[in-house]
Formats: structure tokens, sequence, C-alpha cells
């Protein structure tokens, strides 16, 4: 069994967290976020329509326009982009954060049960407790310092 996000969690944190390292500087363009992370524009497209109907991005209208976070880095945290992207944290159907959804005949004397929400519990901690403005900075400090070192 793997507990495995798919490509809309993964390139969609990563394109939120270009977002992060830029903000203030005003209206990111996907193209460029496309063209720093790797991933295509139309796909890009397609998870920023999920983004900004949940409210975590704001697009921006013309020449200069593009994408913002609607929120400062500090106040999203990763667990909020993740649901948006890949839905409810859920190692098991049976334990789904949504209520009443993935109910068994067995879910009241179920032992396995227990266990998944722990998994299901831990996961969602760890999620919350990360924001964009705690990726940006671990980004900063895993940045070689002497990355501006030339060789003669």
């Amino acid at each position: 069994m793997e507990l495995k996000l798919s490509t809309r969690g993964e390139y969609g944190l990563r394109a939120m967290f270009d977002l992060a390292q830029r903000y203030g500087e005003g209206p990111i363009s996907l193209k460029s976020v496309a063209e720093r992370q790797d991933i295509s524009e139309h796909y890009l497209e397609q998870l920023f329509a999920s983004l900004r109907k949940a409210g975590l991005v704001r697009s921006v209208r013309g020449a200069q326009g593009g994408y913002t976070l609607a929120r400062e880095p500090r106040e999203i945290k990763v667990g909020e982009i993740i649901r948006v992207l890949e839905g409810p944290i859920a190692p098991m159907d049976c334990v789904s954060e949504e209520e009443g959804e993935g109910t068994c005949a067995r879910a009241e004397t179920c032992v396995a049960r227990t266990i998944w929400e722990k998994v299901r519990d831990s996961i969602a901690g760890v999620l919350d407790s990360i924001t964009l403005e705690d990726m940006v900075a671990e980004a900063h400090r895993l940045q070689p310092k002497d990355k501006y070192m030339y060789y003669i």
C-alpha cells in the first residue's frame, strides 16, 4: 500500500511555494511559475482554477497580470492546499475527514480502523502545522552558503 499524493497535490504545492517565495512582488504569471517549476502551464491553469475557487489565490487580469496568494504565506497551511487539490486526507476510505463518508458495516468493531484514524490524524497534523512561510524559510536554510563562490 502506498500513501501517495497525485501530481495535483505535488505540483500545486510547488506552485504555491513559488508564489510564496515571491510574495509582495505583485502578480506572478503562470508561465514563469511553469518554467521555474518545470510544470505544464496548461496543467497549472487547471490547478489554479481550483485554488482560486477555494480562496487561496487571486487572479489579476491584464498585461501585468498573473496570480498572487490571497493571504500572507504565514496564513496558508500546506494541509489547506492538499485538501483543495486532493480532497480529504484519509489513508483508507473508512476514515475520511468528511462526515459520514466511507463507513462500512464493521466500522464500530473494527480494530484496524483505529489505526487508520491515527495515521490520518498524524498526516493531517503534520500538513496543518506547516505554512508556506515555513517552506520559504526552509528553502533559505537549505541554500548553499557558498552559492556565489567563483573558481579561477
